[in-house]
């Protein structure tokens, strides 16, 4: 089947101009827990989600002080697979850190 062409009808031919949205973002949570060591979360938030000590070290406290911290901000896809991650290694490592998603 072909496609009519415009021009040859004498029409005017247009493209079609798709709007792109952006993906909705999602917050990545830590919470504090009594077990979980401080140096295991500077280690998930430095191997995970990629933050410098510095950065590690701040949200870490957040998550001491305040009972939650955020890790990062990610789409859907990526903030669930980093989640999974954190899950499981805190699982391997005996401890009962716990990661949630909130929408940005």
């Amino acid at each position: 089947m072909s496609v009519p062409d415009k021009k040859a009808d004498g029409g005017v031919l247009t493209e079609e101009k798709q709007k792109v949205e952006e993906p909705p973002l999602y917050k990545v949570l830590l919470h504090n827990d009594d077990y979980t060591t401080m140096e295991f979360v500077i280690m998930i938030l430095e191997n995970i989600f990629r933050k410098n000590a510095e950065e590690a070290t701040r949200i870490m406290l957040n998550v001491h002080q305040q009972g939650i911290g955020i890790a990062g901000i990610y789409t859907r896809e990526i903030a669930d697979t980093k989640i999974h991650i954190v899950h499981d290694l805190a699982r391997k490592n005996e401890f009962p850190l716990r990661c949630s998603l909130e929408q940005a």
